[in-house]
């Protein structure tokens, strides 16, 4: 039998190594290994197939997948670019202060949920303001992830082996750790996480070339209103009360041959603010709207048209629409050669009202047709520049019979489809906070809580959910969870445990501790942090009860090196799901992860014991 167990824990240590070569050399994908081991577990005989493939029934995969939707829902109602907008104004230019605030505000909110949660929800804002400041992802990514696993050490609900370790205390009738008992170490090590990602970032893997060809090569809203002269053009005028324009509709209103005003869009106070609409034809004007206008004959009298329709001009910040790109789109269509419209005009096209846009620019052979747009016959070849809801403008884009798409400019990657359930989307976000700081339901209840009230709010639909959800993430931890099984089946952490027991055992407390997060660290390399937690706190709490000192330092190393797991992609969810958005292989994470596990080490085994006194 003893034979039996050797020959297993010898396949499960070859397997283990097979695993780390295929994930250094990155020759095959790193899900595709998971589930090859998952092959291997079952027919070596290690495992049973349950065992094996209970990773797709762990509530922490659940939660995974859940925390994804809820990260789409906030990207799709334009909360996560805000966040990403906050930090883009708050750091200015400066990728010093970007980082800074980055690390801070994921370390906080993880603080009180998931770390995997937040920086689920923060990648595609790292995404976003790093195209914005022609950043490559991998600049940022890394300390995203770090960040989220610093989060683990902020408070004792931070992560699941913090409460791991604390209820192995109560079980052993020792006093546990309160709410905050974990925070001045996690503050310590934030700070020493973002000194040390100050210094390190030059060395991070680092795509620029990709990277900037692609946001170079796409144009932006501010590219195509240089090429169409746009500037100087808009004007953001209120209605007053008593206006002749309002109850009546633009249609009616004729204000393009009146004065050489195209209404492109319309702010309107909606619950409480106010948000943008398109200008339709069918559109009834009301009183204290403000509308966006395009004049663009060169000598229309602005000052008269105010007078007469009753308008009071205010501030237009930014260039023209682009503040707005995320409400209303802009895009550069041209009719193809058999378009029926070839040698009409827009007014006898009646573009406006059967698309539902505005034509606010055209080019004929790269020159810009100035004056009488609406009245212009349009010929094969002329590019036109549209603007609108960027819904009707992916409807255009789909009518190939008339129309082709040619240019959609790089904001169309931020568009928020479901921006007016912004505050929904808060609501839920608050909701699963709440239940997860109370404990009230399981965390994966809490998560799939406020998932099933985004759909029901339309802040998510069940497409975009499913496409939200990043399955090679979880594939990949799914097929190293059996490995926890594996190990501790065939007597591989029981053999390892007594030989530290008997290598270290009489150096002393410091050693000890040492030692044990060492061990930590090592296993955590390997399989889950809240698995490694469950290994380890019994064993930490028998070395000090038979060392005759306190419990607490002991626990607390564990619980600190259970987070620690800086080390490799495959060591924590957090970061295997910044793996790919950042670009890195996994020497990356080697590299930059060990020197600084090394460096919580060293703080861990220096302040445990002053604020846990052995």
């Amino acid at each position: 039998m003893a034979t039996l167990a050797d020959s297993q824990l010898f396949w499960v240590v070859f397997f283990l190594c097979i695993a780390i070569i295929l994930f250094i050399t990155n020759k095959v994908r790193m899900d595709v290994v998971a589930l090859m081991l998952i092959a291997a577990f079952v027919i070596s005989g290690i495992l049973t197939l349950p065992e094996a493939t209970s990773g797709f029934s762990d509530p922490n995969v659940i939660l995974i997948a859940l925390l994804f939707v809820i990260g789409e829902g906030l990207v799709r109602t334009g909360i996560a670019y805000q966040v990403g907008d906050w930090l883009v104004r708050a750091a200015g230019q400066s990728e010093t202060k970007l980082l800074i605030l980055l690390m801070l505000a994921v370390a906080g909110l993880g603080s009180v949920m998931s770390s995997t949660g937040v920086v689920a929800i923060f990648i595609p804002v790292v995404m976003s303001v790093s195209s914005r400041m022609e950043r490559a992802p991998g600049r940022l990514m890394m300390p995203l992830a770090f960040a989220g696993l610093i989060s683990g050490m902020m408070t004792l609900v931070a992560t699941p082996p913090n409460l791991v370790v604390n209820s192995e205390l109560v079980r052993d009738g020792i006093e546990p750790f309160g709410f905050f008992s974990v925070t001045p170490i996690g503050l310590i090590v934030l700070l020493l996480g973002v000194g040390y990602m100050l210094v390190v970032r030059r060395w991070l893997v680092e795509p620029v070339d990709t990277t900037k060809a692609k946001t170079r090569s796409r144009r932006t809203m501010r590219d195509l209103i240089h090429a169409y002269k746009l500037s100087g053009r808009a004007r953001r005028l209120s209605i007053r009360p008593g206006s002749p324009l309002i109850g009546r509709t633009l249609d009616e209103l004729h204000l393009r041959s009146r004065y050489s005003a195209n209404v492109i869009g319309i702010e309107r106070w909606r619950k409480f603010r106010r948000v943008m609409i398109s200008a339709f034809a069918a559109t009834e004007l009301r009183v204290h709207d403000v509308l966006l206008v395009d004049i663009y004959h060169p000598d229309a009298d602005v000052r008269q048209f105010c007078t007469d329709e009753l308008l009071e001009p205010m501030i237009l910040r930014g260039e023209y629409f682009s503040e707005q790109a995320r409400e209303v789109g802009m895009a550069e269509v041209s009719l193809i050669p058999q378009s029926e419209y070839i040698g009409k005009t827009l007014r006898q096209m009646a573009f406006r009202t059967r698309y539902s846009l505005n034509v606010i620019g055209i080019r004929r052979n790269d020159k810009l047709i100035e004056t009488n747009q609406i009245d212009e016959e349009l010929k094969v070849g002329d590019m036109m520049l549209v603007i609108g809801d960027w819904s009707q403008i992916r409807q255009l884009q789909s009518n190939n019979r008339d129309f082709l798409v040619l240019n959609l400019p790089a904001e169309v990657d931020e568009v928020a489809p479901a921006i007016s359930q912004a505050p929904h989307a808060v609501l839920c976000l608050v909701l699963m906070i709440f239940l997860m700081v109370s404990g009230i339901v399981p965390n994966v209840i809490a998560a799939l809580l406020a998932c099933l009230l985004m759909g029901k709010f339309r802040c998510i639909d069940m497409e975009s959910a499913y496409k939200s959800i990043h399955w090679p993430s979880l594939i990949l931890i799914v097929g190293m969870l059996p490995f926890a099984q594996a190990l501790q089946k065939t007597g591989g952490i029981d053999l390892v445990v007594q030989g530290l027991m008997d290598a270290v055992g009489d150096m002393g407390p410091r050693v000890m501790l040492l030692s044990l997060f060492i061990l930590c660290a090592t296993i955590g390399l390997f399989i889950s942090n809240t698995a490694t937690a469950v290994l380890m706190a019994p064993i930490a709490v028998a070395a000090a009860n038979e060392m005759q000192v306190s419990a607490l330092p002991f626990a607390m190393v564990v619980a600190i090196a259970a987070s620690a797991a800086f080390m490799t992609p495959v060591s924590s969810p957090v970061n295997t799901m910044v793996l790919g958005p950042g670009g890195y292989k996994f020497s990356d994470f080697i590299r930059i992860g060990v020197p600084f596990t090394l460096l919580v080490m060293v703080v861990s085994v220096l302040v445990i014991p002053v604020l846990f006194p052995f």
